[in-house]
């Protein structure tokens, strides 16, 4: 389970960053980055896990007690995006890096340390520590994480409403067998990434 040793270790505001997105072939990549300002609830914090641990149910109340502890000032947190377009242009890791990025300038305070999962970190006006399997670490990545995941989703939920053919609800945009089947029959929409070889296919298909 995830803990505080990684954030107590360091002096000042650690900020937990983490992403949501990587793998599907439609919608952007959704960065998240987290501060505890103050000390929380105990209740909030056995909430807390990587979200891809989570049920749906379990991730979704862990977000509504992060949003509470927010304006209860107990913590503060921002999200970044990087568009479909986006990571057509620059490539899956590079725009997990732009979302990341975008997240942590939205903060309202300049971290005095990124504690960010995986392997490669962004460019910030702080330090960076890159920490592999993060989520399951430390307790401000693993919020991190549940709140880029949560708001993905519910984007994803909005697009459905726009493109119903794709079922972007059930799926979020990964390469499922419905998704991949949905691709072939109406090729990709507007919010399909480029890069991504089923979609390149489907774009190609279109071709006169």
């Amino acid at each position: 389970m995830p803990d505080f040793t990684l954030e107590h270790a360091a002096q000042g505001w650690v900020a937990g960053v983490d992403e949501a997105g990587r793998g599907p072939l439609a919608g952007p990549v959704v960065a998240a980055a987290l501060v505890f300002l103050r000390p929380c609830p105990p209740t909030l914090l056995a909430m807390l896990d990587d979200s891809k641990r989570l049920s749906e149910k379990a991730r979704l109340a862990a977000a509504q007690a992060l949003r509470a502890a927010a304006a209860e000032g107990l913590l503060a947190y921002a999200l970044g995006a990087a568009s479909a377009a986006e990571i057509g242009q620059i490539n899956i890791l590079h725009a997990s890096l732009l979302a990341m990025r975008r997240a942590v300038l939205r903060l309202p305070l300049v971290p005095s340390l990124a504690l960010v999962d995986g392997n490669h970190g962004p460019n910030l006006p702080c330090p960076v520590r890159c920490v592999v399997g993060g989520d399951g670490k430390s307790l401000s990545i693993a919020a991190a994480s549940i709140l880029a995941k949560t708001m993905r989703d519910a984007g994803m939920a909005r697009l459905a409403l726009r493109w119903p053919a794709y079922g972007f609800a059930r799926h979020q945009g990964y390469p499922t067998a419905a998704h991949r089947a949905a691709l072939l029959q109406h090729g990709p929409s507007p919010h399909h990434r480029r890069g991504f070889r089923p979609v390149d296919e489907a774009f190609a298909r279109q071709r006169p």
